[in-house]
């Protein structure tokens, strides 16, 4: 953390659950002091736009309609910059030590001036500070979350679940050990649905190197969260014979790599740090490779990259991966639970309930709107989304396991749940119908317990379901074979 002679300001980040961010943040005042620990502050400048939009403004207040472009030009430029107003980072929380005081650093407020927030903020923008005093990030992140409701729906402790699990290792290279149908199932591999492999692009990496190993899918990781690190690099080395062992995956791959060789340790750090930000080769730096037998593919690969991911982050990522794959394989039901509430951002349960002949469908129409160059710019984020939650659905299907109905007695408000004498049939939750938010599921859940509905009318009255969120109830058939009115039945 502090370099090899300690003169660095360690750089510490903690993924914690999103759910669970502001705890975390909290528990740093009981263990540094609340005088001791402010938010990481930031400011927040007149960006070029705004700032050509001042001058405009001030231009016909005071009609001066024939202002020369280029005089607004210059006025906007000299706005441009000006601090406009007070921020705070997201997870940055700055440490003061303790035998020092925040006001030998920074003054310090409230962000955005307001003085009801829990936090006081550094007044200076935390990167002219951050040099001097200690800044942990401690950021929100779905994976923890994800593990959290997997234990709770399953009682099996993730900590427990082994990395070398020989079945969970292969679907990063196959698709044998989720035992799919192969008639209905083309995909390489089976890393669709898992975090940080899921993607297209990780999957194309995948398919070319056929990762075996912890350490290759290491690689992976840091490959695939770099900036010019795979494409136009690592992915032509490989192609042109050598191994992922070879190339560059994350930063820490150059120092220890050149330590190695020979390199002093400081020239090592140094190379390694200028290259992970993309500022590539000092010319005596590139002589003192060369003097070390260092390869010159080896010195045209650092010249290239722009970003390389740090190799503990790439850890992290992988054991989450792996634990989920784990589930994954020996545990579906449980997965698809945790992936369908977690992972997705947009769904269309009229199709998923439809079974795979509808999924594709709905993926190939998509297809088609990508691929022709007319409709290709009508393609919204939502289309992407559903694609990659429709490729999910797809293999589920093929594993021999369904999506069941919104059901108004069984569904969740929020989460997707399996039931213990049917672990093939996934019940989706309210929230999963459009436009139906989470209040009004709870509240539909809420009123279920203190007794059944006994009608539309019913359900329309002790809910916060709208006559149109009914209506989409109802074209689902979730509401089939409930009465509209409250009248008993003599016959």
């Amino acid at each position: 953390f502090l370099g090899f002679e300690g003169d660095k300001v360690p750089d510490i980040d903690l993924n914690f659950s999103g759910e669970y961010q502001d705890k975390a943040h909290a528990f740093t005042k009981t263990v540094f002091g609340e005088d001791h620990v402010f938010r990481a502050g930031t400011i927040g400048t007149v960006a070029q736009k705004t700032a050509f939009g001042y001058v405009s403004g001030y231009a016909e207040e005071m009609g001066l309609e024939n202002m020369r472009q280029a005089q607004r030009l210059r006025l906007a430029n000299g706005c441009e910059g000006v601090k406009r107003t007070t921020g705070q980072h997201p997870g940055g929380i700055i440490v003061i030590p303790s035998s020092m005081d925040v006001y030998d650093f920074t003054p310090v407020q409230y962000p955005a001036n307001n003085p009801d927030s829990e936090w006081k903020t550094t007044h200076f923008d935390f990167h002219d500070i951050h040099d001097n005093v200690l800044k942990f990030d401690i950021l929100g992140h779905v994976d923890p979350t994800a593990m959290r409701l997997l234990q709770n729906i399953s009682g099996i402790d993730p900590t427990t679940i082994p990395m070398n699990d020989p079945e969970t290792m292969s679907i990063f290279n196959s698709v044998d050990a989720l035992k799919a149908d192969p008639r209905v199932y083309s995909e390489a591999t089976g890393a669709v649905g898992l975090p940080e492999f899921g993607t297209k692009f990780v999957r194309g990496i995948l398919e070319l190197t056929r990762p075996s190993t912890f350490s290759e899918l290491l690689r992976i990781s840091g490959l695939s969260h770099g900036t010019d690190v795979w494409l136009n690099n690592a992915k032509d080395l490989i192609d042109g014979g050598l191994t992922l062992h070879d190339v560059i995956g994350c930063r820490d791959d150059i120092m220890t790599y050149l330590i190695e060789k020979g390199m002093p340790k400081k020239d090592s750090f140094f190379i390694m740090e200028s290259v992970r930000k993309g500022k590539g080769l000092k010319p005596e730096w590139i002589e003192l490779m060369k003097e070390n037998n260092i390869p010159q593919w080896y010195i045209d690969s650092c010249l290239k990259i722009k970003y390389l991911f740090p190799k503990a982050h790439a850890v992290a990522y992988v054991m989450m991966a792996i634990r989920i794959a784990w589930f994954k394989v020996h545990h579906p039901y449980w997965y698809y639970v945790a992936f369908f509430t977690l992972r997705c951002d947009a769904y269309e349960i009229e199709t998923m309930v439809k079974g795979m002949d509808a999924i594709k469908r709905r993926m190939d129409e998509i297809q088609a709107m990508k691929s022709n160059p007319e409709t290709k710019r009508q393609v919204t984020k939502k289309d992407e989304d559903l694609y990659s939650m429709f490729e999910a659905c797809l293999e589920m299907y093929a594993r021999g396991y369904r999506f069941s109905n919104i059901d108004i007695d069984k569904s969740l408000a929020t989460e997707f749940r399996v039931l213990p004498d049917d672990l093939k049939t996934i019940i989706p939750p309210f929230t999963t119908v459009d436009g139906l938010g989470a209040n009004v599921a709870k509240s539909i859940v809420e009123a279920r317990q203190q007794g059944e509905f006994l009608s539309k009318e019913d359900l329309l009255n002790r809910t916060q379901l709208s006559q149109t969120l009914m209506r989409k109830l109802e074209v689902l058939g979730t509401l089939e074979g409930m009465q509209e009115e409250n009248q008993l039945s003599l016959f």
